[in-house]
């Protein structure tokens, strides 16, 4: 593993070796552009027109990850099995289903005025870089070098790909639906926490319940799902010569689906120090190297923007202009339905809708595959949406309806226009093109408004959920989409501030519920991000900081009362003792910590085990929190005859078994029972291709391990797993009275070359949940600068 100890030296390192600007030449811009690189590794650039602005964009960028830029490419047009064989042929024709075929014209200029012109200026740049690598392709980033592959051009359908975008639950639509074929309705809805209205859920009786568990979902599965690597994918000179050719990459351990998410707030100046709004946001996705999320500065006539976003796309989808500041979390949006279909006995290729059969659309498509002759592939589609599996047994078909697959689903495009909003009301308009993903949008300017809007594209169901699988003979239409400033929201509200942490924060007296999803995560993190802010009347930037990296766990707070309550004995007793004064906060080397999250793990999975039933399990998998904590605190018959006897032999058991898992994983002594150690609560980021190379190989590909604190359910959200695979890797908190007082990181670095100075800088800062500023006037800038390098028009 590399070692993280010259990541605290290297910005110092790099300031005092500063050099001259490099400067370049660079065929397709039309005038000089300036990169500056601050210590950091954020670059700042410097144009003289928008389409300079972009085109260097895509050209650093790619630079910078320009491994991870080839991998989206290949995801986003279907092209995988040409470099990784028939293995990933499933894959390739699942993303060729569900690519967008509409006008490009139409869908790039959804997104900005000059949406055409924007992205196209971005692919160029990110061209004019693979070009440059392509004539020196010994300085191609180690991860090519050991595939034996070179990257390809873009073309503007690869930035508008849907393939990596938060898009919809069509999985957990169809498990639903299995779920009550298995259970039945009251069953299902007594074990889900559905909220704030009550769901229908029954399958229409024309949906033969046996037929779902086929493998329905599989194309779809496979365009989605994270890319694994094999032994044989690797030249032999790079690769561990002791692992066998069937081994692949381990994509991270899944969370649970409602244990994901982010955390946004805005606090206006009534309740801070400075006086002026302070806007934070601290996204939680995939943590893996490199980061998903990518920073950088924007500088032309029109644009004067900074923040992060995802490296492939254009603009910034998180931070702050000259006017104001803007952040994101998850608006759990339905876009997505599963419909079946009667098949014509006479005609597959015809289903029945509204009385008669209607014939589906067939494309045909050649897909190269590694050491295989081309493959022509058929790919089918009915009037709501692309077909993923044909019954021809019991002749029936299922598709899946995409809300995505309108214009304008490209995941954060529409962020190109809130970078140039000068004020709520042009925030608020540009976030009516903001279709994928669903989400809660929060502003605060320096003029002194803060606001937030719910948006994604919403269709509306008059006659059904969304939740379960439905016929697709024209019964259950959608009505059309819901327009997004109709979606909730408000501005400057009375209590001073709005928090966001993928809760439902619809208020009691909205209208369209026919728009609004019925599962939500677990409230503890917004409860507790509340908490501090109401509490809290002159908030400062530490305070913001804190509260990103809180790791208060409002769960611990009440469980732990009942703990302290049970007649335990001997070492157990003493166990459960360590929890008495303690502050409920999961901190890196905290005792009573590991034993209370050990304690948790235990409870939810016993909870699951013993209430849901054997034919639900493989369906409804985890109980969320929040409904467990629900039945502990007013327990019924499920826990026996004398119910609160039974919820304390329940919490015993729970608690017993926790603490067995901590002996066996950590030893029986209890001073070695810290969290957040490497068997229990740290990170280690593994290179998607860095457990097949030599050992010298993977030292330079993996990162870590790290001690972290926190889980699923603190503001500081480090997930589920005692291996952390998601939580917050960006962070930016902003002072809108004083832009360079922006604070941010972005974990592991900005560079995915492991031979860059910035491809793990930020990592060790990051996992002691430490910040840097990310500064924004061209002083500052220039004051940390340790590179520069001009482009200049080239033929």
């Amino acid at each position: 593993m590399r070692t993280l100890a010259f990541a605290f030296l290297l910005p110092l390192l790099l300031a005092c070796q500063t050099k001259d600007a490099e400067r370049f030449s660079l065929p397709g811009l039309q005038e000089p552009v300036e990169i500056v690189r601050d210590q950091w590794g954020v670059n700042h650039i410097y144009a003289k027109n928008q389409h300079d602005l972009f085109f260097a964009q895509g050209y650093a960028a790619a630079k910078d990850r320009l491994f991870q830029f080839e991998i989206w490419r290949r995801q986003a047009t279907g092209t995988v099995a040409e470099i990784l064989g028939a293995a990933e042929l499933q894959r390739d024709i699942g993303t060729r289903l569900f690519r967008f075929r509409g006008d490009m014209q139409e869908e790039m200029n959804h997104y900005h005025p000059e949406g055409e012109a924007i992205i196209t200026a971005y692919t160029e740049g990110v061209n004019a870089y693979i070009e440059e690598i392509r004539s020196t392709p010994d300085r191609l980033p180690l991860p090519f070098k050991m595939l034996g592959i070179l990257p390809e051009k873009w073309t503007p359908e690869v930035i508008i790909s849907r393939h990596q975008g938060l898009l919809g639950n069509i999985n957990e639509e169809l498990d639903l639906g299995r779920a009550v074929a298995r259970l039945g309705e009251a069953q299902v809805k007594d074990l889900k926490w559905f909220h704030p209205k009550d769901p229908e859920i029954a399958l229409n009786p024309q949906i033969e319940p046996e037929l779902l568990f086929d493998d329905i979902l599989a194309l779809y599965n496979a365009y989605r799902k994270p890319l694994a690597f094999k032994p044989g994918d690797i030249l032999p000179e790079y690769r561990n010569p002791a692992i066998g050719d069937a081994a692949e990459t381990v994509p991270t351990a899944e969370e649970a689906p409602f244990s994901l998410g982010s955390n946004n707030w805005v606090v206006d100046g009534s309740r801070t120090a400075s006086g002026h709004p302070y806007m934070a946001n601290d996204p939680h996705r995939t943590i893996a190297v490199p980061s998903l999320r990518y920073m950088v500065h924007l500088n032309a006539p029109g644009w004067d923007v900074i923040g992060g976003g995802e490296p492939e796309i254009p603009g910034i989808s998180i931070g702050h202009n000259g006017y104001g500041a803007w952040g994101l979390t998850v608006f759990r949006t339905d876009g997505e339905d599963l419909y079946v279909y009667e098949l014509n006995p006479e005609n597959p290729n015809q289903y029945r809708y509204d009385g008669a059969w209607e014939d589906m659309e067939i494309l045909t498509e050649t897909i190269p595959v590694k050491d295989r002759k081309d493959q022509e592939v058929s790919l089918r589609y009915t009037r709501h949406g692309p077909v993923t599996h044909v019954d021809s047994v019991h002749h029936r078909a299922y598709a899946v309806r995409c809300a995505w697959l309108e214009p304008g689903g490209a995941p954060y495009l529409a962020s190109l226009r809130m970078d140039q909003a000068k004020s709520w009301e042009e925030f608020r308009e540009a976030c009516a093109y903001s279709h994928i993903p669903g989400e809660n949008m929060v502003w605060a300017d320096k003029d002194g408004t803060i606001g937030w809007q719910a948006v994604g594209i919403a269709p509306i169901r008059r006659n059904f959920s969304g939740l379960v699988p439905v016929p697709g003979d024209g019964r259950y239409e959608w009505e059309g989409y819901l327009p997004i400033l109709q979606k909730p929201h408000t501005v400057n509200p009375p209590q001073g501030y709005f928090a966001s942490a993928n809760q439902n924060v619809t208020p009691a007296d909205y209208t369209h519920w026919e728009a609004i999803g019925f599962s939500w995560s677990d409230p503890f993190r917004g409860d507790r991000v509340e908490e501090v802010l109401e509490a809290k009347n002159a908030v400062t930037m530490e305070d913001m900081k804190a509260l990103q990296v809180d790791y208060l766990s409002i769960p611990a707070r009440m469980l732990v009362p009942y703990l302290l309550d049970l007649p335990l004995f001997g070492k157990a007793a003493e166990d459960r003792d360590r929890l008495r004064g303690w502050d409920y906060r999961l901190g890196p080397n905290s005792i009573p910590a590991a034993i209370y999250v050990a304690f948790e793990n235990e409870l939810i999975r016993l909870v699951s085990e013993r209430f849901v039933p054997k034919a639900g399990k493989e369906t409804i998998g985890r109980i969320q929190l929040k409904k467990i904590l629900d039945w502990i605190a007013a327990p019924d018959g499920r826990f026996g005859t004398d119910p609160e006897a039974g919820r304390d032999r329940l919490l015993a058991d729970a608690f017993a078994q926790g603490l067995a898992v901590l002996e066996e994983n950590l030893g029986a002594n209890r001073d070695n029972w810290q969290y957040g150690q490497e068997r229990f609560k740290h990170v280690y980021l593994a290179h998607s291709l860095g457990t097949l190379g030599t050992e010298e190989v993977n030292a330079q590909l993996n990162l870590g391990p790290l001690p972290r604190g926190g889980n699923a359910y603190t503001p500081g959200s480090t997930g589920g797993n005692n291996r952390q695979s998601s939580g917050a890797s960006f962070r930016i908190i902003v002072n809108t009275g004083d832009w360079d007082a922006t604070q941010a990181s972005n974990a592991p670095g900005q560079s995915g070359d492991p031979d860059s100075p910035f491809y793990a800088n930020l990592y060790e800062s990051w996992a002691r949940d430490q910040y840097f500023p990310l500064y924004y006037s061209r002083e500052k800038i220039d004051s940390v600068a340790v590179e520069r390098t001009l482009l200049g028009p080239g033929r």
